[in-house]
C-alpha cells in the first residue's frame, strides 16, 4: 500500500481555498486515489460554451471536473472528480458530457466507477442546459446499475438534484463535517417550512449514517476516506460476471474452539453479533456498512478462504436481534447488492421476530418486511444459512431459510427452531392448565422446548442440513462455498422484470 502521509506532506505546500475548508482538490484526491503514476486523464481541455451572464470569460480546461481511469491496487476503475475550485464544481452541460463519457467507458469496459462528489448544484447560467445534463447521468447511473459497481463519495456540498446521482449508485460515502446532502437547502426550508435548520442538521453525516440511512459509511477527512477506500476495493468485483469462488483445499481449516464461548446460552441475554463474525472470516477483518443505522441488523463484506461474501446477520444486542422496517430495508438492498455481483451470501441467525408496535405495522412492516423477503427469495447465488440461537416465526423464513431457496442451512446444537418462543407458546397452548396450576408452567416450558424448539424437526424434514458444533462453523461454512463453487441460476420464467414491493 502507497505511503498516504508522505503523499499528503508532498501536497501540503499547495495554497488553495479548499485547503482553507479542510478539503484536498480533485487532483490531489485522485493522486492519493489511485496507484502511483496509474492514472490517465482524458477530456482535460473540454471547456463549456456558455456566453450568457459573462460566462465566455470565465473559462477552465476541463471544467470543474476531471475525469479519467486508472487503478486501485492493480484493479482498473474508472474516476470522476469533480474540482470545486472552479465556479464551485458547478454542473454545466460539458461537465455531464464528461461525466457521461467516463461512465460509458466503465461500463464498456466493466470496471467499476468512483465519483468523489464536490459540486454547488447546476450551474444556474446554462439553465435547462445544466439541468438537462443531470438527468442525462441519471440515465447513465441506471445503465451502469447491475453491471458495474459504481461508488459515490460525498466530500463536499451535494445539493438538490445532484444528490439523486449517488442514490442511484451502489454505495455513498461521506466526509465528515465538510459535506453535505440533501433536496431542498436551508433558505428553502425556513422560507416554505418556516424551519431554521442548519446545512449539518439537515443533511450532514450524523443525519445520514444514523437516521436516514442514505449514507454506508462517513469518516472524518479526506486521507481517510480515500485510505478505506482503497483498502474496500479490495472486496470490490471488476463486474457482474468477474467474481467467481476460488477455494482450491477446503480441508486444512483448523476448527475454532472459541467460537461458542460468545453465545450466552441464555436465549434472553444478548451479545455482539461481531464476535462471531470476527472468528469466522479470514483475519478477523471485516467491512462494516451502515454501522449506526438499524443496528439490529449487521452487513458486511468479508474474505472466507480468500473468497469475498456478504455476511448479514441479526445482532442480539440491538433489540434483542428483531427484524423492523429499517433491518428489512437494510438487508434488503445489501442482498440485492450481493446477488447482482455474484457475491456468496452468509447469514448467521439469531432472531426472535418482527419488531411489534403500531409504530410498526403503521409505517408499513408488511411491505417493508417482504423486500427482505423477497431479496432473499429472487438471489440465484450460493447462499449458506446458520442458526445460531433463535429462529422465530416469520422471521425464521425470512432470514434465508431453506424455504427461501438458500442451498445450505445449517443450526447450532442448541438452536431453536418455532413458530414463537417457549414461554408464549406455552401461555397459548396451555392457558387453561396454567390458570388452574400456575407451577406446571415451568415444567410445560422445558417440555416444549425439547419437544418443539431445537434443531432436531427441522433436520428430520429437510429445512436444516446438518446441525453442526459451533466450533465447525468456518470450516462447514468454507466446505460449503467450495462446493457451491460452480452454482448456475436455474432457468427462470420469461418476464420482462419482477414488482418487488418498493
Amino acid at each position: 500500500m502507497q505511503d498516504l502521509k508522505v503523499k499528503e506532506e508532498l501536497h501540503s505546500s499547495l495554497s488553495s481555498k479548499q485547503h482553507k475548508n479542510g478539503k484536498l482538490t480533485a487532483r490531489e484526491r485522485i493522486s492519493i486515489l489511485l496507484d502511483d503514476n496509474s492514472f490517465f486523464e482524458i477530456d482535460e481541455k473540454v471547456t463549456h460554451r456558455c456566453t450568457n451572464f459573462s460566462m465566455d470569460k470565465k473559462i477552465s480546461p476541463g471544467d470543474g471536473v476531471v475525469t479519467g481511469f486508472g487503478t486501485v491496487n492493480k484493479k482498473k476503475v474508472f474516476i470522476v472528480a469533480q474540482d470545486f475550485s472552479f465556479l464551485g464544481g458547478s454542473l454545466s452541460e460539458t461537465h455531464a458530457q464528461k461525466i457521461c463519457k467516463i461512465i460509458d467507458l466503465a461500463i464498456e469496459n466493466r470496471s467499476p466507477i468512483i465519483m468523489l462528489n464536490d459540486s454547488g448544484g447546476a450551474r444556474i447560467q446554462e439553465g435547462i442546459d445544466s439541468l438537462g445534463g443531470y438527468g442525462r447521468i441519471f440515465a447513465k447511473n441506471v445503465q451502469a446499475s447491475g453491471v458495474i459497481p459504481q461508488i459515490s463519495v460525498i466530500m463536499g456540498p451535494c445539493a438538490g438534484g445532484a444528490v439523486y446521482s449517488p442514490a442511484l449508485t451502489d454505495f455513498i460515502f461521506m466526509v465528515k463535517n465538510t459535506s453535505y446532502m440533501f433536496l431542498t437547502g436551508p433558505d428553502v426550508v425556513k422560507q416554505v417550512m418556516f424551519e431554521d435548520v442548519s446545512k449539518d442538521d439537515l443533511g450532514g453525516y450524523d443525519l445520514h449514517t444514523k437516521n436516514s440511512g442514505v449514507v454506508d459509511i462517513a469518516l472524518d477527512n479526506d486521507i481517510e476516506m480515500l485510505s478505506f477506500l482503497r483498502e474496500f476495493i479490495r472486496f470490490i468485483p471488476q463486474c457482474n460476471t468477474s467474481h467467481k469462488i476460488k477455494i482450491s483445499d477446503f480441508t486444512n481449516d483448523k476448527p475454532n474452539f472459541s467460537l461458542s464461548n460468545f453465545v450466552p446460552t441464555d436465549t434472553s441475554k444478548g451479545y455482539d453479533i461481531r464476535h462471531i463474525i470476527e472468528q469466522i472470516v479470514d483475519n478477523k477483518i471485516f467491512y462494516e456498512l451502515k454501522p449506526y443505522y438499524a443496528k439490529n441488523i449487521i452487513i458486511c463484506f468479508a474474505k472466507i478462504a480468500n473468497t469475498t461474501v456478504g455476511i448479514i446477520a441479526n445482532q442480539p444486542n440491538q433489540l434483542a436481534g428483531c427484524l423492523d422496517i429499517n433491518a428489512s430495508l437494510k438487508g434488503a438492498r445489501f442482498i440485492r447488492y450481493c446477488d447482482t455481483f455474484n457475491i456468496p451470501i452468509v447469514s448467521l441467525v439469531d432472531v426472535p421476530g418482527f419488531l411489534p408496535g403500531t409504530n410498526q405495522e403503521s409505517g408499513g412492516i408488511i411491505k417493508h418486511g417482504a423486500k427482505l423477503l423477497y431479496a432473499y427469495a429472487e438471489s440465484t447465488v450460493p447462499k449458506i444459512s446458520i442458526i445460531l440461537r433463535k429462529a422465530y416465526g416469520g422471521s425464521y423464513i425470512v432470514m434465508g431459510s431453506k424455504h427461501l431457496g438458500s442451498d445450505f442451512n445449517y443450526a447450532w446444537p442448541n438452536a431453536e427452531i418455532a413458530v414463537m418462543g417457549a414461554e408464549s407458546a406455552v401461555d397459548v397452548l396451555y392457558k387453561k392448565n396454567i390458570k388452574e396450576e400456575p407451577s406446571c408452567r415451568s415444567i410445560l416450558i422445558k417440555e416444549y422446548n425439547s419437544t418443539f424448539a431445537n434443531p432436531k424437526i427441522a433436520a428430520s424434514r429437510g429445512f436444516i442440513d446438518k446441525i453442526i458444533n459451533p466450533e465447525d462453523t468456518r470450516s462447514t461454512v468454507i466446505k460449503s462455498l467450495y462446493f457451491l463453487s460452480n452454482k448456475r441460476k436455474k432457468e427462470q420464467i420469461q418476464k420482462k422484470h419482477d414488482n418487488i414491493p418498493i
